[in-house]
């Protein structure tokens, strides 16, 4: 039997993300040298014009102020230690983030910003990017596929065409050290990083809080973001 080859995985890849409702789109389409440019450097990390629209749509009555808190909130690391960051996150992601913001009426209120609709999964923003290149210090890497859920990156994926076993360990260590390397760097810059606790990344499904599955396994920094 003949063995798809990576580019045949990866094109299979990017058109099942778009049956289960993903937008996707290409570097060559979406970096900061694409056409419809997300992105305004190949150093950021997450698209802020597309968290930015995602947060104003789920809680229009925010204050442009209170949107930039919440966008630096989410985008910078406020703890030292990993575990505790990646926990920190993952608060935001599944119950929202307190910020105060001045109301209509001049008052101070303190409110819950939602950054993900786990009640309508159809107005969240699902994005799969192909190719998209990331840029830190001389490091350059260039990872298959990265998921987005309202412009934040959740997921990232690289896909290996099948192998004999005698080419088992020689094809698969890259793939484990573009991933390794990628969560390294994150580490080290003041970015988003991704919650320990996984989210199950499919808006049609809706076997728990309207579409989302929460699993509270370990993963590894080798799996998804």
């Amino acid at each position: 039997m003949r063995l798809l080859s990576e580019a045949q995985l990866e094109s299979e890849l990017m058109a099942q993300l778009a049956a289960l409702g993903y937008a996707t789109a290409s570097d060559d389409e979406i970096g900061p040298d694409g056409a419809k440019a997300t992105w305004a450097a190949y150093a950021e990390v997450v698209p802020t014009d597309r968290l930015e629209a995602a947060i104003a749509r789920l809680n229009p009555a925010l204050s442009p102020e209170a949107r930039a808190d919440t966008i630096c909130r989410v985008t910078r690391s406020e703890l030292p230690q990993l575990l505790e960051e990646n926990r920190r996150i993952h608060r935001l992601l599944t119950e929202g983030a307190d910020v105060e913001h001045y109301g209509d009426d001049g008052v101070l209120t303190a409110g819950e910003v939602k950054l993900i609709d786990f009640e309508r999964p159809g107005v969240d923003d699902w994005l799969a990017a192909q190719q998209l290149t990331d840029v830190a210090g001389q490091t350059r890497r260039r990872p298959d596929a990265v998921v987005f859920v309202n412009g934040l990156p959740l997921a990232v994926i690289e896909r290996k065409a099948p192998v004999c076993a005698a080419q088992q360990v020689s094809t698969a260590r890259p793939a484990f050290d573009v991933t390794r390397t990628a969560v390294s760097n994150g580490r080290q810059r003041d970015r988003h990083r991704r919650p320990r606790n996984r989210i199950d990344l499919h808006p049609t499904d809706h076997h728990r809080r309207g579409g989302y599955r929460h699993h509270n396994q370990t993963t590894s920094a080798a799996n998804t973001l």
